[in-house]
C-alpha cells in the first residue's frame, strides 16, 4: 500500500500544536523551516499541496505570557487572535525564504455545513492549488464556540482533504504513529505499520487524549483518518520530527501508520454531507424505511418516522438511524 503514498498528487500535511511550539515557549520555527523545506521540494516533485496549521492559541500563550493552557472560550479566542498574527507570518516569511507564494484561510464548521460556502471554498482552494499557492488553512478560533467547532485540527485536514479530493493526508504529530499499546506505558508496544481506517480493532488501541496545547488525540486522528477515507484519501499518521520524514514518504519508506479506505470514493456531495459533524436531529425510522432508502434509494415518506428527537429547522441536517439506533442515512 505503500505506492499510494509515493504516487499521491495531491496531499495534504496537517501539523499539530505539539510539533509547532518549542517547549511553550512560543514557535520553533526552526522546525518549521525544516518542513518548509520538504513541502517546496514535494512541490518541486509535482505534489500539489495544502497546508493544515494549528498552534494559534499555542502561540498567542507565549505571546500573552501564559503557562497554561486557558478554560474560558473568551480567553482561548483572546488568544487565537494574537497567536494567529505570529503563526502565519511564521509561515509566510519560511515559505518566503525559498520563494513559495502561500495564501491564509480560516474557516469555521459554518463555512463547510452550507452548501454554496462549501463549493465557494472548495472553488478559492483549487483555484489556489492550480497557481501553485500553498493555502495554510487554521480553524477560525476568534468567532467559533464548542458547540460549532471542528473539535481539533486532525478533522479540519480530514475535511480539507475531502474539500480538495486529495489522495492523501498527512498528520504530523509528536509521537511515530498509532501502537498496538499505548507505547509510554508499555515498552513492548509495536508500532502499527498498516492498517484499514474501518478497522474496529483500532478503536481500542486508540485510547488517549490531546497534550496540553492541543485538543486532539490519538482517536481524533483515527477518526479524522475515517472521515478522510471516505472520499478515498489514505491517511498516514507520523511523527513530525523524523528526519526529513515527509520526504522519506515521498520516497515511499515504511513509516508511521497507514490507514487505507475500505471503499471507492464517495460522490462529492456524499462527502459533503457526511463531513457534517453538527445536525440537529434525529429520527428513528421503522424496518420499512430503513430498507426504502437503503435498498431503494427512494426518498422518505412521513409515515416511515416513528420518533423524532431536537430541533430543527427546514434546510438543517439531520441523521437518521434504524430500529436499533444504527445510522442509516443524513440529510435536510
Amino acid at each position: 500500500m505503500r505506492d499510494k503514498v509515493s504516487g499521491a498528487r495531491r496531499w495534504v500535511v496537517k501539523i499539530g500544536s505539539a510539533l509547532l511550539t518549542a517547549d511553550g515557549r512560543g514557535l520553533d520555527q526552526a522546525a518549521m523551516a525544516v518542513w518548509v523545506d520538504q513541502m517546496v521540494a514535494l512541490r518541486e516533485a509535482g505534489v500539489e499541496l495544502v497546508l493544515v496549521s494549528s498552534g494559534a492559541v499555542a502561540a498567542g500563550m507565549s505571546r500573552l505570557g501564559w503557562a497554561a493552557r486557558p478554560k474560558a472560550v473568551h480567553e482561548l479566542q483572546a488568544a487565537a487572535a494574537v497567536g494567529q498574527m505570529g503563526l502565519i507570518r511564521a509561515w509566510e516569511s519560511s515559505f518566503a525564504r525559498r520563494d513559495q507564494q502561500t495564501a491564509q484561510i480560516l474557516v469555521t464548521h459554518d463555512d463547510l455545513s452550507d452548501r454554496k460556502r462549501y463549493l465557494n471554498a472548495r472553488s478559492t482552494l483549487r483555484t489556489l492549488v492550480d497557481l501553485g499557492v500553498v493555502p495554510v488553512i487554521n480553524e477560525n478560533d476568534t468567532v467559533v464556540t464548542d458547540e460549532i467547532r471542528f473539535g481539533d485540527n486532525d478533522t479540519l485536514g480530514a475535511l480539507v482533504a475531502n474539500l480538495v479530493e486529495a489522495d492523501l493526508l498527512v498528520i504530523l504529530t509528536d509521537r511515530d504513529g498509532m501502537f498496538d499499546a499505548d507505547p509510554r506505558l508499555n515498552p513492548r508496544a509495536n508500532l502499527i505499520s498498516e492498517a484499514r481506517a474501518d478497522d474496529p480493532a483500532l478503536d481500542a488501541v486508540a485510547g488517549g487524549t490531546g497534550g496540553a496545547l492541543g485538543r486532539g488525540g490519538m482517536q481524533t486522528k483515527l477518526r479524522a483518518a475515517r472521515l478522510a477515507a471516505r472520499s478515498g484519501a489514505h491517511t498516514v499518521i507520523v511523527g513530525g520530527r523524523i528526519e526529513q520524514v515527509l520526504a522519506r514518504l515521498k520516497a515511499g519508506e515504511r513509516l508511521g501508520t497507514l490507514l487505507a479506505p475500505e471503499r471507492s470514493r464517495h460522490a462529492a456531495r456524499k462527502q459533503w454531507l457526511a463531513g457534517h459533524l453538527q445536525t440537529r436531529g434525529t429520527l428513528t425510522l421503522d424496518a420499512g424505511a430503513v430498507h426504502a432508502l437503503r435498498q431503494g434509494h427512494r426518498s422518505l415518506l412521513p409515515v416511515g418516522v416513528k420518533a423524532v428527537q431536537g430541533g430543527f429547522r427546514r434546510g438543517e441536517m439531520v441523521v437518521c438511524v434504524g430500529p436499533q439506533g444504527e445510522e442509516v442515512a443524513r440529510g435536510w
